[in-house]
């Protein structure tokens, strides 16, 4: 039987062999699954070669001497080796060992394969071979054999470009492989993101309190499937409302975590025990609860990682309407006082002095124990308009980079006419807009409540 020759076409002119290589890149572009594009290298070698039987073996993730047989034509054409190779016979020695382990190219003219050698129920009956290694950080980690059952039965003219061929399709497949496990990854990942999200907003409050003279709003937006924002309410008893919002530092699952964390420690402290939370709620009990929060966190959670948590903790009186407070490095909350137009902050001053030496500067939770945390107060008026928020909507940006910033959430909260539902909608809208479609980049939450 007369050698067959590896050439592209009938004649070996140039532009017979570019047209073959044009069109195999072509099909080889088409190709969205490994298995498809190992078919289509079978096909064009066997246009080129005319071979009785193709075998592909493998020593990746195997040790000396093992070898992996990963494909044979008689196995039929439904393989995907990739789906369960451990099924996958593996045998150790013989001349599959010697070959893909010294990273051998050849032409076997005369294929002996002893009955002695593992290899021989899948090529003993053959007796010559094209070996093609594809090499893989160097090494022949695969390697793949074009079978004759004839002596002599290749022609090795074109076996250089034969050999960058395979390596070509090796290395398209293997990054096709690794895409399809790259989506299977993330998938997995974010199914568990998703189940880590659902957990985080259980812990939110499921419904807002009814308080007599606050009509109370909420909104909450992660960047991720998970997030670190948190807010919550505590019926205190006796007319007393605690209002909390924090933030905790980083994005994701681990900023999710520390947020469960803190929701557990919140609903933790007792605050019919400490003297400092007796009936009246002296002002000293905000800071108590941020003390109780920060000494645990940081003995605990946040020390070695350097994470973080802002926090802002009121206690709203509602037949008074006034609002005890502390703040533990949290953006201070932002009050539209609709009676004369004026906007201002709850920094521990009064709003109408132009004091400093009240404002707070205290340190988010987390950050360093024995922390003293201030208290401040005000008395809020029928129509105020108060705003706690996390950075995420301050800090919301263009795609040129441009903050939102404190100045046009006051201005979204200007309207005094409607209510604290309108209001978030407003903000939203205004942030939104101002961002023109850019991702969100940081956790948004938003409470507003409307004195009445």
């Amino acid at each position: 039987m007369p050698r067959v020759s590896l050439r592209y076409g009938d004649q070996a002119n140039w532009e017979d062999r570019l047209r073959f290589v044009v069109e195999t890149m072509r099909e080889a572009s088409l190709a969205d699954d490994p298995n498809t594009l190992v078919a289509t290298y079978q096909q064009k070698i066997r246009e080129v070669s005319n071979f009785e039987t193709f075998v592909a073996i493998s020593r990746r993730g195997l040790e000396y001497p093992k070898v992996r047989i990963t494909r044979m034509t008689a196995w039929g054409p439904d393989q995907d080796p990739w789906a369960n190779p451990d099924s996958l016979p593996v045998i150790e020695g013989g001349i599959l060992t010697e070959l893909i382990y010294t990273n051998k190219a050849c032409v076997l003219d005369n294929l002996r394969v002893p009955e002695s050698d593992p290899a021989h129920p899948f090529i003993g009956q053959y007796r010559s071979a094209i070996v093609t290694p594809v090499f893989d950080s160097g090494e022949a980690l695969n390697m793949n054999l074009v079978l004759s059952s004839e002596p002599e039965g290749f022609d090795p003219e074109h076996f250089p470009e034969q050999v960058w061929t395979t390596n070509l399709f090796g290395r398209a497949t293997n990054t096709l492989v690794l895409q399809k496990e790259l989506e299977h990854t993330y998938k997995m990942l974010d199914d568990e993101l998703q189940i880590v999200g659902k957990m985080q907003r259980s812990l939110l409050p499921a419904k807002l309190p009814d308080i007599p003279t606050l009509d109370i709003a909420a909104y909450y937006e992660t960047s991720a499937r998970a997030g670190g924002d948190y807010y919550d309410f505590f019926d205190l008893g006796q007319g007393r409302w605690g209002i909390l919002v924090a933030d905790v530092s980083g994005h994701g699952t681990p900023a999710a975590v520390l947020m469960a964390i803190t929701h557990a420690l919140a609903h933790t402290f007792c605050f019919e025990c400490g003297k400092d939370c007796n009936e009246q709620a002296t002002p000293a009990c905000p800071a108590s609860f941020l003390t109780y929060l920060n000494e645990r966190l940081e003995a605990r959670y946040t020390g070695p990682g350097g994470a973080f948590v802002t926090a802002f903790f009121g206690i709203y009186h509602e037949k008074e309407r006034t609002l005890v407070y502390s703040n533990a490095g949290h953006p201070p909350p932002r009050v539209k006082r609709c009676s004369d137009g004026t906007t201002f902050i709850l920094d521990g001053c009064e709003p109408d002095t132009s004091e400093t030496s009240c404002t707070m500067h205290d340190l988010p939770l987390g950050i360093l124990s024995n922390t003293h945390y201030t208290t401040g107060s005000i008395k809020l008026t029928i129509g105020d308009q108060l705003v706690i928020y996390t950075d995420g909507i301050t800090e919301a940006r263009k795609k040129s980079g441009e903050l939102f910033g404190v100045e046009r959430l006051d201005r979204a909260i200007e309207n005094c006419g409607i209510d604290a539902h309108g209001l978030i909608a407003t903000i939203n809208a205004d942030v939104k807009s101002f961002t023109d479609g850019a991702p969100v980049d940081d956790d948004r939450t938003i409470i507003v409540g409307k004195v009445r």
